[in-house]
């Protein structure tokens, strides 16, 4: 009976799709178990072999916690919203909608191939206009929100209004801008509409605001940090510059702490939680004023010095160590910086614009990875040092962030290395207030035991004893106080694009108002282009039905915008990472349009236990995701401000990369692996040199990539393959070696731009899904990155085959037996060690010991249905269609995914009888069988009768018998 995989896979596939197998209950008896992977994004290319990696680990656990008797939710959705889409759409003139349809056809496909327990019932699409309905209506929420820095969590907006109508806001401690000013109850009374709605963007959780953005002109939008690699887009490699707009932003920033202190609470990889520690960046210090001196810019540096100045404005800087205020020679300020133009001198002007142009074409990435480089330029301004009056220089430089700090750090040479490099560069006094003392980089980062000196007051002071005198100075005079600085900045949730989440928002004189839950969602309108508009707009300024009529609350033609009753609407979309924030909620109850949730369901799930997916998300949708659900949990819809206790970030499938030399000299000429490894040798390079014309001065190579597909397991290259290939290679000539041409491999990530993907369909059709699931587990350990082979695969193939036929010759050929100890024995140990794997995601050993109990089995020619029936169980987490198989083949009715798991019982394991070495005169002849409880003189007794000891003692009599009970006999003869 031959192991037919594909009917095998097709059936069981078929039977899960029409049974709902594994369709979860938002009602159940049975304890919960929420397990989750990261909703892939559904590109053209499809699904390669390192895609599934993650899917296939969350499906075992999912699987076998069902086995364990819990209720489990594990969907499955689309992050379908997206750039690529777009670009797509742009290039060929189809709707993003069309081609989005098409790859979650042809994911759905792949997946569904591939055997997934996932509950289809719930998928969500982060594109349809039902499921974004809520990414809507969580803006707006986010909208009608502050954030209360007394009760510490997020809090209606109108308790705030409230707040003001009675007080103003003098008392109030909340995350707001910095620039909101002071007002009482009378003058927030006072205020006209607009006035106040004004003010309140200061204070809401998702704001309007002038914002320094990433922006990408070929692209025609806004780029997130995580977008840009190198400087450029990530896709398409476009450049990326930065420039001041108004933007959608989400204050995260009032939840930095509460961001840090929730790592605490999950059980997530510890780099992972170490790139938000440093994303959030949280700093202990202080936050000092610096006036802007106005001076007569036509007199000399002396002249300014002593003449009497005025101050203009004031730079606020925060540091780390304001007890070195004292060391401090100049200022750097960002090129963005908003007093930039402001401060700088006529004479100076010309030289600030142009660096500041310059440097807008860098990343903030490049200026931070950026260490090497120094540059800057003199303002012409200064500012005055708060204790000594002395006029300090003020320069910009790009090694100072705008989105870091205040955007100004006050420079202080002989203690900052950067500084050092800087003032010396430009030939900048450095005053020492370190003279006498250690300052390496040890002694300087040791705050215990710097002393400050030459420092005025701080004179000697320990370093603790210095911060805290200096803070209580600062305050004395206006010039500053104690403060906890974060990097993390304010997300930026404007994108210019088309193919996003809309924005609830109409505006009225030029204030945002929100549309109404009950009008949701606000659907993307058709547009004939994709691009922005001639005038600069967004894509959406191309619509002509894009304004909202407040009598009718519907989308209507914008001839009609008569900002009475018409208003015109928002035309950016929300960020990619919108969709993600919550879909792992929305799963929960993902048909119900009266609300996100329903209680009974979100408080029956309450989160993730079990979420897989990528480290490099760590700081994007991570991130906002868990400031989403804290949000959320602020306002009372969900029950934990974590949304996954546990997170595993699966390693890499990587591919092996084919690579063939080419003559650079000739670029029509190839040359096999093998002759290229010994093209010095003499007699090989007269070879070459005839064959091209190429002298030995001259000659030399190029590693050209090759498709994979075109490469067999030996590494051979298969020519007339890579001549159709490409135009460029269609007259190629190839040296070859012993009648073939061979290539040569690279590890590398698995990528289509690389041609070295390796697509699962056909991995399924040449060995079938149970064995391109064991096989991905059986690579290595699920964290860790791995080398794909496709050669390998024919080994866990072989298993299957293996297993198939232990069943086949055993119970179901009719013939049945009660288990031998022996059998009881290996079905038992390999219960404990697969219950202990998957607990631990160690699935790569299960694989191995799945290998030893069929080889054991088979020895022991195990007929039993009291083996093979739990043996079933066991594989299926792993390899679920041929267990599904067996499972009914031995006489059982319906799913094994629903037989609970096999219980392990240790008294199989103890051994009750030992197999002793019998040694003559130190030489093992035979081994023999013994109880273990045996006595000392009962074994001597037992070895002497034995035939084999005769046949070796020829009738003598031994000299001495040695017996160590559970070990070892020796008779010395």
């Amino acid at each position: 009976m031959n192991y037919d995989f594909q009917k095998i896979e097709a059936k069981w596939q078929k039977y899960w799709a029409e049974n709902e197998t594994f369709k979860a209950s938002n009602d159940s008896d049975k304890p919960k178990f929420y397990a989750l992977s990261m909703f892939p994004y559904p590109s053209g290319a499809g699904l390669h072999v390192g895609h599934p990696l993650g899917y296939i680990a969350t499906d075992i656990y999912s699987r076998y916690k069902r086995h364990k008797g819990f209720n489990v939710l594990h969907p499955m959705g689309y992050d379908s919203f997206g750039l690529p889409a777009e670009q797509y759409a742009i290039q060929t003139g189809q709707h993003p909608a069309i081609t989005t349809e098409k790859n979650i056809n042809r994911y759905r496909e792949q997946l569904d191939q591939l055997g997934f327990s996932f509950d289809w019932s719930r998928e969500v699409r982060t594109s349809n206009p039902q499921y974004y309905k809520w990414t809507q209506w969580i803006f707006i929420q986010l909208f009608n929100a502050w954030y209360n820095k007394k009760s510490d969590k997020a809090e209606n907006i109108s308790s705030l209004i409230s707040i003001f109508e009675k007080e103003g806001n003098v008392n109030v401690e909340a995350t707001c801008d910095d620039d909101t000013p002071s007002f009482s109850a009378a003058d927030w009374n006072a205020f006209s509409e607009k006035e106040k709605q004004e003010i309140l963007l200061k204070y809401r959780l998702t704001y309007l605001a002038d914002t320094e953005v990433n922006w990408c002109p070929a692209l025609g939008t806004v780029l997130a940090n995580d977008e840009i690699v190198n400087g450029v887009s990530e896709r398409g490699g476009h450049p990326v510059i930065r420039k001041k707009m108004t933007q959608w932003s989400m204050r995260i920033t009032a939840y930095a702490q509460r961001l840090l202190d929730g790592l605490d609470k999950i059980d997530w990889p510890q780099p992972l939680k170490d790139s938000q520690t440093n994303w959030i960046g949280r700093s202990v210090g202080a936050s000092v004023t610096f006036n802007v001196l106005d001076a007569e810019r036509n007199r000399s540096d002396e002249d300014v010095i002593s003449t009497s100045l005025n101050h203009l404005d004031q730079i606020e800087v925060f540091t780390t160590r304001p007890d070195t205020i004292f060391g401090v020679s100049f200022m750097t300020l960002a090129p963005e910086h908003e007093l930039v133009a402001k401060i700088t001198t006529p004479e100076q002007k010309a030289e600030v614009e142009a660096y500041v142009e310059a440097t807008a074409k860098r990343s903030e990435r490049d200026r931070m990875a950026d260490v090497k480089t120094i540059s800057g330029v003199f303002t012409g301004a200064y500012a005055e040092h708060p204790f000594t009056k002395e006029p300090i220089p003020i320069w910009i430089g790009d090694y100072v962030l705008a989105s870091y700090g205040t955007g100004a750090v006050m420079a202080v040479p002989c203690g900052d290395q950067r500084d050092y490099d800087f003032a010396k560069h430009y030939n900048i006094a450095i005053p020492n207030i370190f003279e006498g003392v250690d300052i390496s980089q040890e002694a300087f980062a040791d705050k215990e035991t710097t002393v400050i000196a030459n420092s005025d007051f701080l004179n000697g002071l320990s370093y603790k004893d210095a911060m805290k005198k200096i803070i209580v100075e600062l305050e004395k005079i206006g010039h500053g106080e104690g403060k906890v600085n974060y990097r993390l900045r304010d997300a930026v949730f404007s994108r210019q694009r088309y193919w996003g989440e809309p924005f609830p928002v109409y505006y009225v004189d030029g204030m945002p108002q929100m549309i109404d839950l009950e009008h949701l969602p606000l659907q993307l309108p058709e547009v004939e282009k994709y691009l922005p508009t001639e005038t600069g707009e967004p894509p959406l300024g191309n619509a002509t039905e894009w304004a909202w009529d407040t009598d009718k609350n519907e989308v209507v033609s914008n001839d009609l915008i008569d900002h009475k009753t018409v208003f015109p609407l928002e035309l950016n979309t929300m960020p990619g990472w919108a969709g993600s924030s919550q879909y792992f909620n929305r799963y929960m109850d993902p048909r119900n349009d009266d609300a996100i949730f329903s209680p009974e369901a979100i408080n029956y799930w309450q989160d993730v236990d079990l979420y897989i997916g990528g480290s490099e998300h760590a700081t994007g949708h991570l991130l906002y995701s868990r400031f989403w659900q804290k949000f959320m949990f602020d306002m009372g819809y969900v029950p934990k401000d974590e949304f996954a206790q546990k997170l595993i970030n699966q390693g890499m499938i990587t591919g092996t990369s084919a690579f063939v030399y080419r003559v650079a000299q000739r670029p029509d000429v190839f040359v096999s692996k093998d002759v290229f490894d010994k093209h010095e040798d003499l007699e090989t390079f007269k070879r070459i040199q005839a064959f091209t014309g190429v002298s030995v001065a001259n000659l030399s190579f190029d590693a050209i990539r090759v498709d994979v597909d075109f490469v067999n397991s030996s590494d051979e290259l298969d020519v007339i393959k890579f001549r159709n290939w490409q135009p460029e290679f269609k007259h190629a000539k190839f040296i070859e070696e012993d009648g073939l041409v061979k290539v040569f491999r690279e590890i590398e990530k698995m990528s289509k731009s690389k041609y070295n993907v390796v697509n699962p369909d056909a991995i399924c059709e040449e060995y079938g899904a149970d064995s391109l699931r064991l096989y991905e587990m059986f690579l290595g350990p699920l964290e860790q990155s791995k080398p794909w082979n496709t050669a390998g695969i024919t080994g866990v193939h072989s298993f299957l085959k293996k297993l198939w036929k232990l069943y086949t010759n055993g119970s179901l050929s009719g013939v049945e037996a009660e288990p031998t100890a022996e059998n009881l024995k290996t079905l038992h140990k390999t219960i404990k060690k697969v219950e202990e794997d998957i607990e631990n995601f160690s699935f790569n050993t299960s694989v191995s010991t799945f290998m030893i109990c069929v080889n054991e089995l088979t020895s022991q020619k195990c007929t039993s249905k009291a083996v093979l029936e739990p043996l079933a169980i066991l594989v299926s987490p792993y390899a679920p269609h041929i267990a599904e198989e067996l499972w009914e083949r031995l006489g059982n009715i319906g799913s094994v995914a629903e037989a609970p798991f096999p219980k392990f019982e240790e008294k199989f394991l103890v051994e009750s009888s030992k197999e002793y070495p019998i040694s003559f005169n130190g030489k093992m002849r035979f081994k023999l069988e013994l109880p273990l409880d045996m006595s000392k003189d009962d074994i001597e007794a037992a070895v002497l009768a034995h035939e084999k000891t005769k046949e070796q003692l020829q009738g003598r009599d031994p000299k001495k018998v040695i017996v160590v009970p559970g070990k070892i006999v020796n008779i010395v003869g």
